[in-house]
């Protein structure tokens, strides 16, 4: 599988609860906080939900 560096790039003030939910289920707490995760179908669905809040890079 292949490995996902996942970047909170925008703030959570103001956002829907389940949006700051799934940001928190990713592992990200602040902006500019990277993780990362498998590219598992979980996974792939939390980023396409809060896509406009993250940024996403492959990695090795």
């Amino acid at each position: 599988m292949a490995q996902l560096k996942i970047t909170l790039t925008k703030s959570l003030i103001g956002r829907k609860k389940d949006q700051i939910a799934t940001v928190k289920a990713l592992g990200l707490t602040k902006i500019r906080s990277s993780v990362t995760q498998e590219a598992t179908p979980q996974i792939l669905g939390m980023v396409n939900k809060v896509a406009h809040l993250v940024s996403v890079e492959e990695t090795k």
